[in-house]
């Protein structure tokens, strides 16, 4: 039995499933989505991808060297709180704004499956790679964005992927707004 972080009863990480989940996640399978939004105790292998892609991100885009074990951390930590607040906002546009008649989620349903979308985003650790390194960076990147879009297409149960593009631009396009917000505030208030 696997408990929510992924652990089995005998006491160790489920590496399979996890790998199995991940290396699915990545290959853009379906089934792999479907699997991970209806379990609830995938929660927790979720928060690990996430975690651990942003880690990649930091090697890979600027080494370990220029922000230190901290900076990775600390970027690591950052990309958990913004994968709930992603999710959160994707829930309300693609279950309030934009939902297809079938249209049935909840939160824990999109943390899991955008969670496990970032699986490519461990690739990103090769952006080290010299000359290669952008080439591989804007290609993870857009390889994560299509797996997101798998994924909300999958969560919310929508038949048109078109619908699950529409829902990831206006999200984008909104934690953008969010963001500029939060930069003026915080900008502002600092000078």
């Amino acid at each position: 039995m696997i408990d929510t972080f992924g652990w089995s009863s005998t006491g160790g990480l489920d590496l399979s499933s996890f790998t199995d989940r991940m290396l699915g996640a990545a290959a853009l399978n379906s089934a792999a989505y479907e699997e991970v939004e209806g379990d609830t105790g995938a929660t927790g292998q979720a928060m690990g991808v996430v975690f651990l892609s942003s880690v990649a991100a930091g090697i890979g885009s600027v080494g370990i060297g220029a922000g230190g074990v901290g900076g990775v951390v600390v970027g690591g930590i950052a990309a958990l709180i913004s994968w709930v607040f992603w999710a959160s906002l994707t829930y309300l546009i693609g279950t309030r704004l934009l939902p297809e008649p079938q249209t049935r989620a909840d939160v824990g349903e999109l943390m899991r499956t955008l969670g496990f979308a970032q699986s490519p985003g461990l690739l990103r650790i090769l952006g080290v790679i010299p000359g290669l390194g952008p080439v591989i960076l804007f290609a993870v990147s857009v390889w994560m964005l299509v797996a997101m879009v798998t994924a909300v297409r999958q969560a919310l149960d929508f038949t048109s992927t078109l619908r699950a593009v529409g829902v990831c631009v206006v999200g984008w396009v909104l934690s953008l707004v969010i963001a500029l917000v939060f930069i003026l505030l915080f900008g502002s208030a600092s000078t």
